[in-house]
């Protein structure tokens, strides 16, 4: 059953025990980032802290910060997700009239998961509408050295100003007024793309809108790697079982959810650019500061009683972890169909998604693994990782203990290191020029014949399964203490 809204998320987490109300006055600035950032690292709950600066509005945070609130937020578990949408892009061909019958149902529900428009008088986010005035909101002053207040949470929607095909990113706002933010809008994304076109068309005044807390659903779909032609909200559709339903806004021509908390509507000035940053990012470093487009909001629509929605980065574990870890689960099915060799992938959380990446593959003939090192550099936001690392299938990527002793005893760094150089994620402060650096590919699988390597491979050191039997037979004879099972560090069970 989707969830309603932002607030009936809420409400369901306060019931599983996974959020506390905190009634102690805090402070926007600085303040609530150290609360949450000790919450999340200490593995604990959610927070709407309900008198901040002395406003009315609440602010939620770590809404998404461990991995039964990230699996209450999506409804199911994220690798039954990525299954589902792989069976979709592969459907299978029915073979009799019963499976022809199961085909059409799973394509009426394909067509329901479509976003629907609703009226404005049926919208809860068209409750108040009224003159921009951001200050009214308690913004996070997230870390000492950031540039500002910034918006952390927003789901931004733009159209392709040729196409009308929408999209939904989710891209910091640094506020610079009651009535002014910055866009941080990556050369790589979406929201850029319609920019720049648009710019090159002669709009001088390009339609944004910027919803603020929806159901978690639409929130997590904005942060999703889809292909550029995937609206986010026939995704969101798909992973809620049921229509977004939207509703126009009052003063451009973009639909925003209908059931958002907050809606700042407006337009990106084209022709102006301004200093953005700095800001305490997902790397654990503060980005630096840049010239990116001006947000002008013209209009906001708000229900009376809105709840603001926030997030916090910086150094790992953090909320922004356990949403990429989710991404990385509901991915890897729908990498699998390009490139089926793929067993398994972790992108670990210390790496911050763009600087490690470790595969484990079925290798079938030499130089697979390079084969592999050199598609994934050209796919989709898996361009940016800095560092691919592939495995043997037999590897758990998941155990980091295990890869560095798989990479130690399996690479040669002269022969099994490849470089490259290509994209790297706008937030690399290593690569000697922006938006552009090098990158490592490393074989750690075990060397072939076939691939030059003459001397006999050892075998890994495995004991005796007869042996190892007849111990756990004996064990608890032995007066010894059970022995601890390594427990999977990303896995989904609570």
């Amino acid at each position: 059953m989707a969830y309603k809204d932002l607030r009936d998320f809420i409400r369901k987490l306060k019931e599983e025990g996974e959020l506390v109300e905190i009634e102690y006055p805090v402070s926007s600035y600085l303040e609530i980032t150290e609360i949450a950032d000790r919450a999340v690292k200490a593995g604990g709950p959610a927070l709407l802290f309900k008198n901040v600066d002395g406003k009315e509005i609440p602010v939620a945070i770590n809404l998404f910060a461990s991995y039964k609130r990230l699996k209450m937020a999506l409804e199911d578990d994220p690798d039954n997700i990525g299954n589902r949408a792989a069976k979709l892009l592969k459907p299978e061909k029915p073979s009799g009239f019963i499976d022809k019958i199961k085909k059409l149902v799973e394509l009426k529900k394909i067509a329901d998961i479509f976003p629907k428009e609703i009226s404005k008088s049926k919208a809860p986010c068209k409750e108040v509408v009224e003159e921009p005035d951001l200050s009214k909101f308690p913004i996070l002053f997230c870390w000492p050295k950031d540039g500002g207040r910034f918006i952390t949470l927003p789901l931004v929607f733009t159209k392709d100003p040729e196409t009308g095909e929408r999209n939904c990113g989710m891209y910091r706002l640094h506020v610079y007024s009651k009535n002014t933010t910055g866009m941080h809008w990556h050369w790589h994304k979406v929201g850029a793309k319609h920019f720049w076109k648009a710019k090159k068309m002669g709009i001088k005044k390009f339609p944004v809108a910027v919803a603020i807390g929806s159901d978690p659903a639409v929130i997590y779909s904005a942060t999703a790697p889809l292909p550029e032609d995937v609206d986010e909200m026939v995704f969101a559709g798909f992973l809620r079982g049921k229509p977004v339903e939207m509703v126009k806004c009052e003063t451009v021509d973009l639909e925003v959810p209908a059931n958002a908390e907050i809606v700042l509507e407006g337009y990106v000035d084209t022709e102006e650019f301004r200093f953005e940053g700095p800001f305490g990012d997902h790397t654990g470093y503060y980005s630096l500061p840049d010239f990116y487009p001006v947000f002008h909001v013209t209009c906001i629509t708000r229900r009376k009683n809105p709840i603001y929605p926030a997030t916090i980065v910086g150094k790992p574990p953090m909320e922004d972890c356990y949403i990429g870890k989710a991404t990385e689960r509901i991915f890897l099915p729908l990498l699998k169909t390009q490139l089926p060799e793929i067993v398994d992938m972790n992108l670990p959380i210390e790496g911050v998604f763009h600087n490690f990446a470790f595969i484990s593959i079925d290798k079938r003939y030499p130089g697979h693994a390079r084969k592999v090192i050199s598609a994934l550099w050209g796919m989709g936001q898996m361009s940016f990782t800095k560092n691919i690392v592939i495995f043997d299938k037999d590897t758990n990527v998941h155990d980091i203990g295990e890869v560095i002793w798989r990479w130690g005893n399996n690479v040669d760094p002269k022969r099994d290191i490849i470089f490259s150089e290509g994209p790297v994620d706008a937030l690399d402060h290593t690569s000697p020029l922006p938006f552009y650096g090098s990158k490592m590919g490393v074989d750690a699988t075990r060397k072939w014949k076939s691939e030059g390597f003459t001397r006999d491979w050892p075998p890994d050191i495995e004991m005796d399964e007869r042996i190892k039997r007849k111990v756990d037979q004996i064990w608890d004879e032995l007066g010894l203490p059970s022995p601890i099972k390594k427990p999977n560090p990303w896995s989904w069970g609570y």
